[in-house]
C-alpha cells in the first residue's frame, strides 16, 4: 500500500489504514483455519496409530474458535464430547458425569474446559481414550487461562466469597505442565500452527501364553483368581493396578473358566452395578451359550451374580468365590466384614486411577489382611491394555494431577522424631514453584486418607481460607495438615444458619454446630477446622501428629480463634489420637459416609473463654443425647467406638432409688429378666461408661455386649455374633459378670449386702 504527504489526503490515509489493520487482525484471529487444523490431527492420529500410544491437541482461544476447530478434526470416531457446546449428533456428558463412561473405549475425546475446568472428569474420561486415539482441550488462551472466570471455581469458594476469589495457581502449574509434555501440539488462536511432537516407538508388550488374555499380566491375574478357587481356603488374591490394565476383565474371565470347570456359584461385588460391567462382559463373551443380564450369568445350572456390598454383610450369600471389584471404592468395614464372611475371595482395585488414587486404600486394607488372612496374595498388573506401554497421555495425566505423587523416602521417615523435624506454614505460591515438596505432600494426602481425587490438589492450591502446615526432615515433608478459616458471621447470618436458611460453603464446624445441635453462636465465634491431618506411615506412632496439632492449635490462639476442631471419619485409633490432642467428641453422624464407611465425629477445643462456654455446651449436650443417638440413629455404631464416645463425659453418681438397686440385684446376683428391669440397668450403664474408674472395671466384651443390649436393643442373635457366643443363656451371663462389679462400685453397703445374699441362695441351688 502507498501514502501520500498531501493533507488533504490524510484523512483518507488514515482510514485505509485503519480498516486494513482490522481486516488483518481479523484475519489472523481466525487463524489456523479449521482445514490446517484438521490436518496437524490427522498427522497427530497417523503417529499414535504406528506407536499404540494416544496424542493431545490443545485449542486455545475464545469459545467459539475453539469449538469450531474440534468440529474440524472429527471424523468417522467414536467420539466422547465432555461438557457444554458439542455439535449435534455427537455424544457428551456433562462433566460431572464423565465417570459413568469409564469402562467404554473411544477414538476421541474432547473436554471443553469452557464450560468448567472439572479436573476429575480430565482424568475419568482420558481413561477413556485407546491407543491411536486423540484427546482434544479446548481451552481459553493459555497466557489468560489462569485468570478465566472457570465454573468449576464454585466448588472451591467459600461463603461469603464471590467465585473469582479462588485463585489460578493450579491453572498456571496445569499450563506449564501441558507446555513441556510430549506427546502434545498446542494450536494457539492467531498464531501459527505449530509442528507435530516427534513420533515415538513403543517398547513391545509381553504377550500372554494364550489367547483370551491380552497380556502377560492379565494371564497370571486369571490364574491367581482361579488358585483362590482350588487351592487352601482364606488365602485372597488381591489384584491392584493403574486403571486400563485389565484386571475387571480378568475377573469376567476367571468367572467363565471356573463355571466351565463346574464351579457352581460365583458372587460378584462392587461400588456400583456398572462398575463391575466389564467382569460380567468378559465372563459373557467367553460363554456365548450363557443366559445373561446385566447382573447374572447362566450356564449349565451355575451362575454369576451381583449384589452389593452392604447386602452381602447383613444376609451373606453362598459362594464358592466371592470377587470384589473396585475395592478401593467400597468402605473398609464392609471389606472386612466380607473377608470374615467368605473364605474364598479375590480383590481388585484401582491404585492410580485416573478419577484418583486408591493408595491410601492400599496401605491401610494390606493390615488387615496381614492379621486375618497372613497368606493372602499379591499381583499387580503393570502392562497397559487400551494402549502400549511409555504413552504420553498417561505420563501427562498422572503428572498434572499427581496420581503418581510419592511421600518422602522411607529412610528419611524412619529417622523422623519431634525434635529432629522442622514445622513452617508454606504459601501455596512456594508449592506452586516446589514440585518436589508438592508431590511429597500430596502423596501424605494420598496415603493417609481413603480416596484422594484431582479435585482436592486443585483446592490445595486455591482454596481460599486454607492454610497449609509441614513437618519436616533433612528438608523433606513428613507430615502435614491443612487448616481452614471458618465462621465469624454476624447475628443475622449466624440465625440464618441455625435455621437452615443460609449453608455458608466451607464453614462445616459453625455450620454443624449451629443446623444440628442448635448452637447459635457458633457461627458468630471465629474458629480453625483441621481439615486433613497427614503423618508418613513410617514415622506414625511417635507423636509427629500430636506436636504438629499443638503448633497449630496455639497458632490459632495467637490469630484470635475462639475454638479449633475437626471432622473425621471416627474410628478408635483416630478418636483416641483427637483425644490425646486434648479435643472433645461434640457430634457423630446419623449416617455412616460413603467413601469411609464410618461415621464422621466432629471433635472442638477451646481456645478462649468464649470457646470455652461453647465447647462444654456443645459437650454437655452430646453427652445426655448419645445413649438415645444409640437405640436408633447409630445403632450400627461399634460398641468400642460408642464406649471411647461415653468416656469424654463428666463422671457422676448414677440416680438411682431403692426399686432400682433393688432391680439390678434381682437381674445380676438372681435370676431376675433384664428386659423387666431395663430402666434401671440402662442408668448404670450409661453412668459407668462416662466414668473411667468404672469402665475398666469391665471387660471388653462384657461392656460391648452391655451397649449392643440395653443402649442399642440388639437382637441376641446379633449379641452372640458379637460376643462370639452360643447364644441368649451366654449373652445373659456376660452381662450380669459386667454388672456386677459396678454394682459393688456404686451401690451403698446394704446393696451390697443384699447382692451378697441373693448370690449366696443361688450359689447353693
Amino acid at each position: 500500500m502507498t501514502t501520500t504527504t498531501d493533507p488533504h489526503f490524510s484523512g483518507q490515509v488514515h482510514s485505509v489504514l485503519v480498516v486494513t489493520t482490522i481486516d488483518v487482525l481479523q484475519e489472523t484471529m481466525k487463524s489456523p483455519d479449521p482445514g490446517a487444523v484438521a490436518a496437524l490431527a490427522n498427522r497427530l492420529r497417523e503417529d499414535a496409530e504406528s506407536s499404540g500410544h494416544r496424542r493431545g491437541l490443545v485449542l486455545a482461544g475464545d469459545p467459539d474458535w475453539s469449538r469450531g476447530r474440534a468440529e474440524a478434526v472429527m471424523a468417522d470416531d467414536a467420539v466422547l464430547w465432555v461438557g457444554q457446546g458439542a455439535p449435534a449428533g455427537v455424544e457428551a456428558v456433562p462433566s460431572d458425569r464423565a465417570g459413568s463412561v469409564l469402562g467404554r473405549e473411544f477414538t476421541l475425546v474432547v473436554m471443553d474446559l469452557f464450560s468448567g475446568f472439572d479436573v476429575d472428569a480430565l482424568g475419568a474420561a482420558s481413561g477413556t481414550l485407546r491407543g491411536g486415539g486423540l484427546l482434544v482441550l479446548l481451552t481459553p488462551p493459555l497466557e489468560k487461562w489462569p485468570q478465566f472466570p472457570d465454573p468449576e471455581q464454585r466448588r472451591i469458594t467459600v461463603y461469603p466469597l464471590a467465585p473469582e476469589a479462588v485463585t489460578g495457581r493450579f491453572v498456571s502449574r496445569f499450563v506449564r505442565i501441558l507446555g513441556e509434555a510430549p506427546g502434545f501440539s498446542i494450536v494457539e488462536q492467531g498464531k501459527p500452527l505449530p509442528l507435530p511432537p516427534p513420533g515415538e516407538v513403543s517398547a513391545p508388550t509381553e504377550m500372554a501364553p494364550d489367547a483370551v488374555c491380552r497380556t502377560a499380566d492379565q494371564a497370571r491375574a486369571v490364574e491367581a483368581v482361579i488358585r483362590v478357587v482350588t487351592g487352601h481356603r482364606r488365602r485372597p488374591a488381591v489384584l491392584t493396578s493403574d486403571r486400563g490394565r485389565g484386571k475387571s476383565a480378568a475377573l469376567g474371565i476367571a468367572a467363565a473358566r471356573l463355571l466351565e470347570r463346574g464351579v457352581e456359584r460365583i458372587v460378584v461385588t462392587g461400588p456400583r452395578l456398572d462398575s463391575v460391567a466389564p467382569v460380567f462382559e468378559h465372563a459373557r463373551r467367553l460363554l456365548p451359550e450363557a443366559h445373561f443380564s446385566r447382573s447374572r450369568v447362566e450356564y449349565q445350572g451355575a451362575c454369576i451374580e451381583f449384589a452389593p456390598p452392604d447386602e452381602l454383610t447383613l444376609a451373606p450369600r453362598p459362594a464358592n468365590l466371592l470377587l470384589v471389584d473396585e475395592a478401593a471404592a467400597i468402605p473398609a468395614p464392609l471389606l472386612k466384614q466380607l473377608l470374615e464372611h467368605y473364605s474364598r475371595i479375590a480383590f481388585a482395585t484401582t491404585v492410580h486411577g485416573y478419577e484418583g488414587t486408591g493408595r491410601g486404600f492400599a496401605v491401610r486394607f494390606n493390615r488387615v489382611l496381614e492379621q486375618k488372612t497372613p497368606h493372602w496374595k499379591a499381583l499387580h498388573l503393570s502392562q497397559p491394555i487400551r494402549w502400549a506401554e511409555g504413552d504420553p497421555i498417561e505420563r501427562f495425566v498422572f503428572r498434572a494431577l499427581l496420581l503418581d505423587a510419592a511421600a518422602a523416602p522411607d529412610s528419611v521417615a524412619r529417622e523422623a522424631q519431634p525434635d529432629s523435624c522442622t514445622v513452617e506454614w508454606v504459601a501455596r505460591e512456594t508449592l506452586l514453584n516446589d514440585e518436589v515438596s508438592l508431590s511429597e505432600l500430596f502423596g501424605l494426602l494420598v496415603l493417609a486418607h481413603y480416596r484422594t481425587r484431582p479435585l482436592d490438589l486443585r483446592h490445595l492450591l486455591d482454596g481460599p481460607n486454607l492454610t497449609v502446615w509441614v513437618m519436616r526432615r533433612e528438608g523433606h515433608v513428613v507430615a502435614t495438615a491443612l487448616v481452614a478459616e471458618e465462621g465469624g458471621f454476624d447475628a443475622d447470618t449466624a440465625r440464618g444458619v441455625r435455621e437452615g436458611r443460609i449453608r455458608p460453603h466451607g464453614h462445616l464446624l459453625p455450620e454443624s454446630l449451629a443446623a444440628h445441635l442448635g448452637l447459635e453462636q457458633a457461627p458468630r465465634l471465629r474458629s480453625a477446622r483441621i481439615m486433613r491431618i497427614a503423618v508418613h506411615p513410617e514415622a506414625r506412632g511417635r507423636g509427629l501428629g500430636t506436636r504438629l496439632v499443638e503448633i497449630v492449635r496455639e497458632q490459632a490462639r495467637v490469630e484470635s480463634c475462639d475454638f479449633i476442631g475437626s471432622s473425621f471419619g471416627a474410628g478408635e485409633e483416630l478418636l483416641r489420637f483427637w483425644e490425646r490432642s486434648g479435643f472433645r467428641p461434640v457430634r457423630i453422624s446419623l449416617k455412616r459416609g460413603a467413601a469411609s464407611g464410618e461415621h464422621s465425629a466432629l471433635v472442638l477445643h477451646p481456645l478462649s473463654a468464649e470457646g470455652q462456654a461453647l465447647t462444654e455446651l456443645a459437650r454437655t449436650r452430646f453427652q445426655r443425647q448419645l445413649p438415645h443417638l444409640l437405640a436408633d440413629p447409630v445403632r450400627d455404631l461399634e460398641p468400642e467406638l460408642a464406649a471411647q464416645l461415653f468416656r469424654a463425659g463428666e463422671p457422676r453418681s448414677p440416680e438411682l432409688d431403692e426399686e432400682d438397686w433393688r432391680d439390678l440385684i434381682a437381674c445380676t446376683f438372681g435370676r431376675g429378666v433384664f428386659e423387666e428391669r431395663i430402666a434401671a440397668v440402662w442408668s448404670l450403664l450409661v453412668t459407668a461408661l462416662a466414668d473411667p474408674a468404672a469402665a475398666g472395671l469391665m471387660g471388653d466384651t462384657e461392656r460391648n455386649v452391655l451397649i449392643a443390649k440395653i443402649l442399642q436393643k440388639r437382637p441376641d442373635g446379633e449379641l452372640a455374633r458379637l460376643g462370639r457366643l452360643t447364644g441368649r443363656s451366654q449373652v445373659v451371663e456376660v452381662m450380669r459378670r459386667g454388672l456386677r462389679p459396678l454394682i459393688r462400685y456404686y451401690g451403698a453397703a446394704w446393696v451390697q449386702q443384699e447382692a451378697d445374699a441373693l448370690a449366696a441362695v443361688w450359689a447353693k441351688r
